[in-house]
């Protein structure tokens, strides 16, 4: 079980089966707004979808691919963010997240984002940290953009969006910038990965 605290109202918890139901809720509630950006979200359309792709989640993990966790605020599930891939060659993880419509606008997504960042680097010695998200989707690229990653660049038709192909912009962080702008955040948390 993974649990890394945040802050007394913010925590990241692994997802796990019984938080499927919950999980559907949220997406089915906030559906309008995530699948503007989210092609899986049309076909999320159950309680057993959910569920599917929490047995995905948690078979990348013990795979070590990915970290997918639940965003806890003041104890209800409120989102995901997660490391949708890890590349332990390159010490790298590319973070992605989505917030449900009753939860923005509290400042819970740059907390969350900012957390899983430090257990990255300070437990498992991240390198390289990327997040891409689509050029006009400026509510997503707000979260690099004031966290301070420097954007290195737009990846043309990176991803197919409905019924077509949408330009990504792609964000990077380096292990030695995130300790100097946040170097008293050292977790002591113990790796969710062991390195072989």
């Amino acid at each position: 079980m993974f649990l890394f605290q945040i802050d007394d109202e913010l925590a990241l918890k692994h997802l796990e089966l019984h938080d499927a139901n919950r999980l559907f809720q949220l997406t089915d509630q906030s559906r309008h707004h995530l699948r503007q950006w989210l092609p899986w979200v049309d076909g999320t359309n159950s309680t057993a979808d959910s569920k599917a792709f929490i047995q995905s989640s948690l078979k990348a993990f013990s795979n070590r691919r990915a970290l997918t966790t639940g965003i806890l605020y003041k104890s209800e599930l409120a989102g995901v963010v997660a490391f949708n891939h890890l590349d332990w060659a390159n010490n790298a993880g590319q973070i992605g997240y989505w917030l449900g419509t009753p939860y923005q606008g509290n400042g819970i997504m740059i907390r969350a984002v900012s957390g899983l960042i430090d257990y990255g680097v300070y437990s498992l010695a991240l390198n390289r940290i990327e997040i891409r998200a689509a050029v006009a989707n400026t509510k997503s690229r707000a979260i690099p953009e004031r966290l301070r990653f420097v954007q290195e660049g737009q990846l043309r038709q990176a991803e197919q969006l409905h019924a077509s192909y949408t330009d990504h912009a792609l964000y990077g962080m380096l292990a030695s910038e995130w300790k100097q702008l946040r170097p008293n955040h050292a977790s002591n948390y113990h790796p969710a990965f062991h390195k072989t």
